[in-house]
């Protein structure tokens, strides 16, 4: 069976993270996406390491978000290589970019120009803060969305313990978010066109997608007018919903009802907690906090780790282990689901990466080809263009291609 985007074609002229994820997405469900990048140097990321690919100079960082796409070098600072472009958006559907404001407008590769050529044409602008904003014209980086977004205020410990400070997420968290984001905006775009024949402009900032992604801490403060603090693992509306310490280590215990605290209380041999109307049920647990968490925190660290989940598990209560990446990847459930995948690479032999998660009647949405090379797929982009071998070779002496 063919994937749902086949047919759809895609010029991603993204880099880095967010429009290179959002690109993978769309290439995972078949869309043929070709990747333009810089004759030379390419995408910044293929630079962004160690670790490295062995056999190869392809960053990890890079392979992380490039999966089932092509690679085509092209200078857009040229005039000959705008027509290129140009030439590659009259045939596409989407076309991804993550420019600076205005800054495809001056090789001619904005939105109204491109739209005047092909009136059907998606064209998503990913930037730090949208086409209209007092800050359209800053660029947009990953960890400052995060600060200026507010996640960082809800991550790490407290200010009053030990190592309290702000602290971000140990990934690209809102570059991921907004590719995703972009990734669903296509998809609708292209629904839409259907009907209407003719295409869009897609404004999506980082800035908007970090504060639409604050969830229920935004409602928190929206609701209550209290500005929500750090809790370190802990969470603002549920208890026990957190990191504990056992004998040997560390686990998560996420009670999410009453009946589960019932359980747990029982599990840990303290179910007179469990009938105390200071702890009865979940609006009590999260008022008197500051005393509950010490008496099961005492109990929980009288035993294993291991011994914990066996008897939590064996009675309902939700809990796991705080896993390393070597132990994630090690997981049955993981191997069990084929999240990661190997593919073939044309010069490293072969390549591991983290499968899409998204199935369709249980196949799985992941592209089956590699990360490109840089400029993997020039010629033969070209070559479908109609540029002969004699002006590819023209265009490569003069540093266009």
């Amino acid at each position: 069976m063919p994937k749902p985007l086949a047919g759809i074609k895609v010029l991603d002229l993204s880099r880095v993270l967010a429009g290179p994820w959002c690109g993978q997405m769309l290439a995972d469900m078949g869309a043929e996406v070709i990747k333009v990048e810089r004759p030379g140097s390419g995408d910044d990321t293929r630079h962004w390491g160690p670790p490295w690919l062995t056999g190869t100079e392809e960053s990890a960082y890079y392979l992380c978000a490039n999966r089932g796409k092509r690679s085509l070098t092209v200078d857009i600072a040229t005039p000959e290589g705008q027509a290129l472009i140009r030439q590659l958006a009259a045939q596409s559907d989407v076309l991804l970019e993550n420019f600076k404001v205005g800054g495809l407008q001056r090789y001619g590769l904005d939105y109204a120009s491109l739209k005047a050529l092909n009136p059907r044409l998606i064209y998503c602008s990913i930037t730090g803060f949208g086409q209209e904003s007092p800050y359209a014209h800053r660029a947009g980086y990953d960890f400052m969305i995060q600060a200026m977004g507010g996640i960082m205020s809800l991550t790490g410990k407290p200010d009053d313990e030990p190592g309290g400070e702000p602290v971000k997420i140990g990934v690209a968290f809102t570059d991921v978010f907004t590719g995703i984001y972009a990734a669903n905006a296509v998809l609708a775009a292209l629904y839409q066109r259907r009907d209407s024949g003719i295409g869009c402009h897609i404004d999506m900032a980082l800035m908007d997608v970090q504060v639409g992604v604050l969830a229920n801490q935004a409602l928190n403060y929206l609701t209550s007018g209290e500005v929500p603090g750090r809790l370190g693992n802990a969470h603002p509306n549920i208890v026990p919903y957190q990191a504990v310490a056992t004998r040997d280590g560390h686990m998560i215990v996420a009670v999410g009802n009453d009946e589960q605290f019932k359980r747990f209380c029982t599990a840990l041999a303290l179910p007179a907690l469990a009938d105390d109307s200071r702890f009865a049920t979940n609006a009590a647990r999260v008022a008197h906090r500051a005393l509950l968490m010490p008496q099961l925190e005492a109990a929980l660290a009288e035993r294993s780790t291991d011994e914990w989940l066996a008897t939590l598990e064996a009675v309902g209560v939700p809990c796991g282990p705080i896993n390393t990446l070597d132990r994630v990847f090690a997981d049955p459930h993981v191997q069990a689901r084929s999240l990661k995948q190997t593919l073939p690479h044309s010069q490293a032999g072969q390549v591991d990466l983290v499968a899409n998660p998204i199935r369709f009647d249980g196949v799985q949405m992941s592209a089956s080809t590699a990360p490109p090379r840089l400029g993997e797929h020039t010629d033969s982009v070209l070559d479908e263009l109609g540029i002969t071998p004699e002006q590819r070779t023209a265009l490569r002496a003069a540093g266009i291609i």
